[in-house]
């Protein structure tokens, strides 16, 4: 099926109700509340487990129902079924985007059954494989080389491959098992790799190395060390004899693949039955519900991998069928929108309220850019709107004795995405107390959370001169402690951070993403953009390593820099 051209949204009649609503346009939440004792109940929705409090951010009644009218002008619905039954709407690349079907319950009617390939009996055929190799991991079945169990699971790779299973592995902490952790190298730079595997017994060492088609530089350079490392620490302590057969199988049992190219696995020393695979439809970023997240389902077991898939399923169900007034990643979405197009927003903040999501921010940074950081729409024409937001973060409280000062009082608008949950991992208790506002025996998580209202009600409404002049404060101090207010907030609520309330959160992220993109009329899941430095890294390699010819093809900046490194080297 060909894919329609995108909507341009400027054109629609939306789009120009909505710039007439921008132009007499005030945001003044302090009078709405006032105004509207509702408002938080009717802007907070449900998706899963997740509560989410849209009400402290600049919209109207008016503003929401617009930007609900632009979803359906641009035609969301239709690509959002488009990408759940499996249209070609990865235009640039000419593949489906499937992501979703890497969730879908088991036993699903009718089947999804994509290009003549039944998707769902070859997702859970590798599902199935990669627990039964968890499973082994797990309890002890695989071994080393010389017969002990695996104690460390090294994780290499880079980009998708690293950042979602990383991100995960952090968030679920408790609910790994004891005895067996996992490390991720993911940067070129010979000091991850080197760090990574200083203090580790190659005895007990697993790699895993992630690459779809095994040939990702950064991966492979890593996957080559790390050999090295292990077939040369295993000799020098006599583990194995220094012949080539012995190494071979070294690399065979220290060393499994997550990937589709096995003849390159098998080159590389890998038996091809230890390579688990997904499929052209699964983007990198999109892919650590998918046998990307081998390392992970290790670490927690496949039955918490197992609710990490449902969690992620409940908010693609939610996304699919609920309608765009209640429906939570297309209203943020359709928010980012008007925060981008309308109120000039260039950054978006995403601050978790727990300290297991510290990884969260850097992982949205490649979903959310790298999917939306186009200037093309996806016909090859110029994009209409500016696109895109510049994503970052860091848990609470630490952001707030970090950057939290611009967000409150800069001049610049940064929606934020605040996120916490009600049941902490480690309900600790302080028992001493410091003899001001924290008590001896106070919940620590309660205090913490204090902060996660607190902040989202300042940001909100603000503190008028009127109000720091009350509390007695010299009257040239008054400028610098009053709050605008009016900063936009998104409070995301759930249970505890359970797999499926990962799995939920990702999903969130995934479909508010995929929303913007179909608004702005671009290709969310091609990367080209990170290919040209790629492709130019390989050509000014020969000139880092001194081959004159290839210094003289360069520009005079590259040329000198080049020079300048070499001459630094050799001192």
């Amino acid at each position: 099926m060909t894919t329609p051209a995108p909507v341009d949204p400027t054109t629609t009649s939306a789009w120009a109700d909505l710039t007439t609503h921008y132009q007499g346009f005030r945001g003044d939440l302090r009078g709405w509340f006032d105004n509207d004792p509702d408002r938080a109940e009717r802007l907070s929705f449900e998706a899963g487990d997740l509560f989410v409090d849209l009400s402290k951010n600049l919209v109207t009644d008016e503003t929401l129902a617009l930007l609900v009218r632009l979803a359906h002008e641009v035609n969301l619905p239709e690509r959002i079924e488009a990408m759940f039954t499996g249209e070609r709407i990865n235009v640039t690349e000419d593949r489906a985007v499937l992501h979703t079907a890497l969730r879908r319950a088991p036993g699903t009617q009718p089947p999804l059954v994509v290009d003549g390939q039944d998707v769902d009996a070859d997702v859970a055929a590798e599902l199935d494989k990669m627990s039964a190799f968890a499973d082994k991991v797990r309890s002890g079945e695989w071994t080393g080389v010389t017969g002990k169990r695996v104690e460390t699971v090294v994780n290499i790779g880079i980009g998708g491959s690293d950042l979602g299973p990383v991100m995960v592995y952090e968030a679920l902490a408790p609910y790994r098992q004891d005895g067996l952790s996992v490390r991720f190298v993911s940067n070129i730079d010979p000091t991850d790799v080197a760090q990574k595997t200083a203090d580790l017994d190659p005895e007990t060492t697993l790699f895993i190395v992630a690459s779809k088609t095994f040939g990702t530089l950064e991966t492979l350079t890593n996957a080559r060390l790390a050999r090295a490392w292990l077939l040369n620490a295993l000799v020098a302590r006599g583990a194995i004899k220094d012949t080539e057969e012995a190494r071979r199988g070294a690399v065979g049992q220290h060393f499994v693949a997550v990937s589709t190219a096995l003849d390159k696995v098998a080159a590389f020393g890998i038996d091809p039955a230890n390579a688990f695979g997904f499929w052209d439809w699964v983007g990198g970023r999109y892919s650590v519900d998918s046998a990307i997240g081998t390392s992970v389902a290790v670490a927690i077991g496949p039955d918490r991998f197992r609710e990490l898939l449902a969690g992620f399923r409940a908010v693609d169900e939610h996304f699919r069928t609920t309608p765009f007034e209640r429906n939570v990643p297309a209203l943020m979405g359709l928010l980012n929108v008007w925060y981008t197009n309308f109120l000039g927003a260039q950054t978006h903040a995403v601050l978790p309220y727990a300290q297991q999501l510290h990884r969260f921010a850097a992982y949205l940074q490649q979903l959310t850019m790298e999917s939306n950081g186009k200037s093309v729409r996806w016909d090859g024409t110029p994009v209409t709107t500016q696109t895109g937001e510049v994503f970052w973060g860091e848990p609470g409280t630490n952001g707030q004795h970090a950057f939290y000062q611009l967000i409150h009082q800069g001049t610049r608008l940064v929606p934020a995405d605040f996120i916490a949950v009600a049941n902490p991992a480690y309900p600790l208790v302080d028992a001493v107390g410091d003899g001001g506002a924290v008590q001896p025996g106070s919940d620590v998580h309660e205090l913490f959370l204090a902060n996660f209202f607190a902040q989202t009600k300042a940001l909100a409404f603000g503190k008028t001169a009127e109000e720091v002049r009350a509390e007695g404060t010299a009257e040239e101090i008054v400028p610098a402690r009053v709050f605008s207010g009016n900063r936009p907030t998104t409070s995301i609520l759930a249970p505890a951070l359970t797999p499926s309330v990962v799995g939920q959160l990702v999903a969130l992220y995934e479909h508010v993403t995929f929303t913007q993109g179909v608004v702005w009329g671009i290709d969310s899941f091609d990367q080209w953009g990170v290919e040209l430095g790629k492709k130019l890294a390989l050509e000014i390699a020969p000139a880092v390593s001194g081959d004159a010819d290839a210094l003289a093809a360069q520009d005079p900046s590259t040329r000198s820099l080049v020079s300048r490194y070499r001459s630094l080297r050799r001192g």
